[in-house]
């Protein structure tokens, strides 16, 4: 009898080091596909919908610089009048222009005439003529017009959009970091419950059969069986938020242009639940603080603070008298260039001077001041982003070194933790312990497992924060 019993301890012992070292995971690795952290962000930025009206923002923003430098495009005219009555030929005009504008708000342009008739206007020049001319801004319109502020304004809004892209893709990423380590957090706790579970059926089925061969008492069954009870509703509540998690995963999963939900059959990496994290480098923080001015929020208000410069400096000329200067000049037939080399001032040629002061000017005055403040508001935006990305920064910094202390002091918990199951399972194991003692040994080892598993989580979702926080997740 004595030697049945030691049988059975040595049975019970060999048992329960089979089940901990050598059970198979939950799901077979035949059935499952693994959907690591670098396959779901690709899929991300490739079909989501948000990412894909990002680009639709630079597309945007392309079509209206090209828009902008159509202003600057030579412009051709054609213009045919003719009358007749009372079978007389009043007039018969016909008149081709060619104007060019440039950048430096000078036009130039040059046309032919012929014009006949028996009351043609005598402000025109008979038969076929043509000319060569300038059109000259001298005061108002001469630094900046609205063509030339337009395409500048145009360049800005551009690198404004690829700036609010990389914002757009910046904050999706960080969603997608935090569902993705949310649901492989969630799925490795229902793993160690699983295992859990399996470790305690089988020393609930030993306990038994001790009991009904006399060896131990019988509220030992009972409280092996509330030991597996209780995990077992552990591990339903842990599979309802894998659950949940999979269908917060599903939002950001996208396959041309519809929505792809998770099957049972795609599970989360699990490598990253056995790393320890203390060999991954740290930048120190005036690295990230020193870099602050690339941030796309940043950069997007620099841009628009440019833009509004630019609006602001067209309004300062129209506070400014408008004085024009427009010069022709003239020649007989078909060649305008003709006698170019002659004196522009001395025989044909059409002169003229425009000016136009509006008294007191107030609608000029006040869209200049409009202008400024806008200018002024907006440094103020970037003043207060800018200390606000500082203090996220500092924030999340702060956060990702403690928890990478707390998980090097939770890990060396749980090796004490082990220690104490170990040599409490080998104890029970000879009968020299009760089952409760064990039970309890086993709760907290199971605890400080969880509290390890949602440590690493959450401090890989501060990593991420932290590069969100820089403006880096694009």
């Amino acid at each position: 009898m004595r030697i049945m019993f030691m049988h059975s301890k040595l049975l019970f012992v060999t048992g329960l080091i089979w089940v901990c070292t050598f059970m198979n995971p939950i799901l077979g690795q035949d059935t499952i596909r693994i959907l690591t952290e670098e396959q779901f962000l690709a899929i991300v930025k490739t079909n989501h919908p948000i990412a894909k009206q990002s680009d639709l923002l630079v597309k945007q923003a392309n079509a209206q610089l090209l828009e902008a430098r159509g202003l600057f495009d030579p412009f051709f005219m054609f213009d045919n009048q003719r009358k007749t009555f009372d079978g007389k030929t009043y007039f018969n005009y016909s008149n081709g222009e060619v104007s060019v504008p440039t950048w430096y708000g000078v036009s130039l342009y040059t046309g032919i005439e012929n014009n006949t008739g028996d009351f043609i206007n005598t402000e025109l020049t008979k038969n076929k003529s043509s000319y060569a001319g300038v059109s000259i801004p001298l005061v108002k319109d001469l630094v900046l017009d609205k063509r030339r502020a337009v395409l500048q304004q145009s360049k800005l809004f551009l690198r404004q959009s690829r700036s609010e892209r990389r914002n757009l893709l910046n904050d999706l990423f960080l969603e997608a970091y935090q569902a993705y380590w949310n649901w492989a957090r969630n799925y490795q706790t229902y793993l160690i419950l699983g295992n859990t579970i399996r470790i305690n059926e089988f020393r609930y089925e030993l306990v038994k059969q001790s009991f009904e061969q006399g060896d131990r008492a019988a509220i030992d069954t009972s409280e092996a069986l509330a030991q597996l009870l209780q995990f077992q509703q552990q591990r339903e509540e842990a599979w309802l938020n894998f659950k949940k998690s999979s269908f917060e995963l599903s939002v950001f999963l996208w396959s041309q242009n519809q929505p792809v939900y998770l099957t049972e059959r795609v599970i989360p990496d699990t490598i990253w639940s056995k790393q320890t994290f203390q060999q991954v480098l740290l930048p120190p923080i005036n690295e990230w603080v020193s870099n602050i001015a690339q941030h796309p929020k940043l950069q997007m208000l620099d841009f628009k603070q440019q833009s509004m410069e630019v609006e602001r400096k067209l309004k300062f000329q129209s506070m400014l008298p408008k004085v024009n200067l427009k010069y022709n000049f003239l020649q007989s037939g078909y060649d305008p260039l003709k006698g170019v080399g002659l004196n522009f001032m001395d025989n044909n040629y059409k002169f003229g001077l425009n000016v136009a002061v509006p008294v007191p000017n107030r609608n000029g005055i006040g869209q200049y001041r409009s202008a400024k403040i806008k200018v002024q508001a907006i440094e103020l935006d970037r003043l207060y982003m800018q200390s606000t990305i500082e203090n996220k920064i500092f924030y999340y910094y702060n956060e990702v070194s403690n928890l990478r202390k707390q998980i090097e002091i939770v890990a060396q918990a749980r090796k004490q933790y082990q220690a104490l199951f170990d040599a409490e399972f080998l104890k029970f194991g000879l009968g020299e312990t009760t089952l409760f003692l064990m039970n309890m040994r086993e709760n907290k080892l199971l605890e400080v497992d969880r509290k390890l598993i949602e440590l690493k989580a959450k401090y890989i979702q501060s990593v991420a924060s932290l590069n969100w926080a820089a403006g880096r997740l694009n």
